[in-house]
């Protein structure tokens, strides 16, 4: 199977790697706009919001290329969002100071940061994922080909995520597959058990 390389991914995308177990990680691709690669989706104070890492238009195209603009300071404005966003959630004391460094460094290169947060989740939650990573851009079946699967202009179905307590949800509706980090800040070490009630299919 093969999955794209995502910022922090929604829910869906990491039951779906939990399910796969082994799969290969794209990096041969060229960059798509406007995907999970470059932004991922919280549970703010005034409800969904967009956290966006801006990019070098320098006109490189590989993915594995593609530099992170050093033009304003990203990192120190995700990590106060997440922070706001989550800092009375049951858990987020437990993971922050694993989830800080991520944001302190200042990594180059795109794909340099979305490994860094895979390697997070896969650690904490202790999935046990066999990683590889494609040499070459490669057709696959399409019940193998999740590079196009997780498309953030559609809305999920909402039936197909349980509800979990969220920080917010007195002020809103329950907002089903944001980041993965809601889920973790919500549900700790038992999201990996709500990863495995999912079951996502290209």
């Amino acid at each position: 199977m093969t999955f794209p390389l995502f910022y922090f991914g929604p829910v869906s995308y990491f039951a779906a790697l939990n399910q796969a177990k082994d799969f290969s990680f794209e990096r041969q691709e060229n960059f798509p706009k406007q995907t999970y690669r470059n932004r991922c989706y919280i549970h703010g104070a005034n409800g969904k919001l967009r956290l966006g890492i801006p990019i070098v238009h320098d006109g490189t195209r590989k993915f594995k290329d593609l530099k992170v603009s050093k033009d304003f300071n990203w990192q120190k404005e995700h990590f106060k969002s997440i922070e706001s966003a989550y800092r009375s959630s049951p858990y987020f004391e437990y993971y922050e100071d694993e989830i800080r460094p991520i944001f302190d460094q200042k990594l180059a290169f795109l794909w340099d940061i979305n490994w860094m947060t895979f390697e997070l989740i896969n650690q904490k939650l202790k999935l046990n994922l066999n990683v590889q990573f494609t040499e070459h851009y490669l057709e696959v079946p399409m019940e193998e080909d999740f590079r196009t699967q997780f498309n953030p202009k559609i809305h999920p179905d909402q039936n197909l995520f349980p509800k979990y307590s969220q920080v917010f949800e007195e002020k809103f509706d329950f907002l089903p597959d944001l980041s993965i980090l809601d889920l973790l800040c919500n549900e700790g070490p038992h999201s990996a058990t709500y990863l495995e009630n999912l079951l996502i299919k290209p």
